[in-house]
């Protein structure tokens, strides 16, 4: 349902798609103001629409792509997410053709929903009509499939969104990124910076980090003009940098030119819960150690790899002693910067897709 401009799962999907012989077409929306789309190995669709939000958008973008699907010809339909999975159902019945659904989150669990009890009912009524006619559903964490089998009797199959193997190229230094070379470099990103997400944590953090790190914020999201005005208030134009949404190469530049990630997430729905965002092992195989909240699934990669710290509470203070212990403990931070290139070589889209094999190769003549 986005505009398709960084979406880097949908992304590699499509790439893998198209490798293993698949004619793909990716559907999708354009805002006024979107990014024209560099040339991809696979065709792209992006569909104009009245309204951008709001209920009448999603009305309006399910009809269009109802009779787009329709008037159209595939042997597969792919829904990527609960909102566009309606009309692939209703397309996939009625051409008697097969159906992927890839949740790319705990949608029915998602925080801006969570206190909007209508909207939330009609979600879960349209998930609770579709997943009965489901065989075969792709999700992003363990939580995810374990919360959908408990629901539903359904075990999705796990492929998290990790990056390839294969570096981006580095095209970039410090100093064309405008980064000061002599201070330890924070970076929160993504592209969906909104409530909950860690941003304004991270800023309420910043006075009492070490004078030698400045933060760094990549992407967009509902929480930037807050966190703007919450930056001038403390007065840390000095050492807080914001930077609009980047292309995913791009958006590697700065996450490599980094010293430190942060994914700082609250616990305040199910969907932020079980998340376990692509930023983590971008952060690894950039070789970027990271401070994350506690949250079971980055808490599990973490742990599991050593490439981090696990902040426990939201207090400005201990936010800034765990950045502080990575921007001063040498030892510690270089033995979780080699961990991370470890890291890197197990978590991999190549690992991952291993699994779509089994999905979409198992009846490919």
């Amino acid at each position: 349902m986005n505009d398709l401009y960084t979406d880097p799962r949908v992304d590699k999907v499509c790439n893998f798609l198209t490798r293993n012989g698949f004619d793909v077409t990716l559907v999708g929306r354009r805002y006024g103001d979107s990014a024209v789309l560099a040339p991809r190995a696979y065709k792209t669709h992006r569909m104009r629409l009245l309204f951008r939000k709001g209920a009448f958008f999603y009305a309006e973008y399910n009809i269009r792509l109802f009779f787009y699907l329709l008037f159209h010809h595939f042997d597969l339909f792919v829904a990527n997410d609960l909102d566009t999975l309606l009309p692939n159902v209703l397309i996939s019945k009625l051409k008697r053709k097969r159906l992927v659904y890839d949740s790319h989150e705990y949608f029915c669990g998602e925080l801006s929903i969570a206190d909007r009890p209508f909207v939330k009912r009609v979600w879960q009524s349209i998930e609770k009509f579709c997943f009965p006619k489901l065989k075969d559903v792709i999700t992003v964490s363990q939580s995810i499939v374990d919360q959908y089998e408990e629901e539903y009797g359904i075990r999705p199959h796990l492929v998290r969104n990790i990056p390839p193997k294969a570096t981006p190229p580095v095209t970039e230094t410090r100093a064309s990124l405008q980064l000061p070379e002599d201070k330890t470099i924070i970076i929160l990103q993504g592209n969906g910076i909104n409530e909950g997400r860690g941003g304004e944590e991270l800023v309420e953090a910043m006075p009492f980090v070490d004078e030698k790190a400045v933060l760094l914020i990549v992407g967009n999201g509902t929480m930037i003009p807050q966190l703007k005005d919450r930056v001038k208030e403390l007065h840390l134009e000095h050492r807080v940098r914001f930077v609009p949404r980047v292309t995913p190469e791009m958006l590697f530049n700065y996450t490599y030119m980094a010293d430190i990630g942060i994914a700082l997430d609250r616990d305040l729905s199910l969907n932020l819960r079980f998340s376990l965002p692509n930023k983590l092992f971008e952060y690894i195989k950039a070789g970027t150690p990271m401070v994350v909240s506690n949250l079971i699934e980055r808490a599990r990669i973490v742990g599991q790899y050593q490439v981090g710290l696990i902040v426990e509470d939201f207090q400005p203070e201990n936010v800034a002693e765990k950045i502080n212990r990575l921007v001063t403990d040498k030892q510690m931070y270089d033995e979780m910067k080699a961990n991370c290139k470890v890291a890197a070589e197990d978590l991999c889209w190549e690992n991952e897709e291993k699994v779509l094999e089994e999905i979409y190769l198992r009846d490919k003549v």
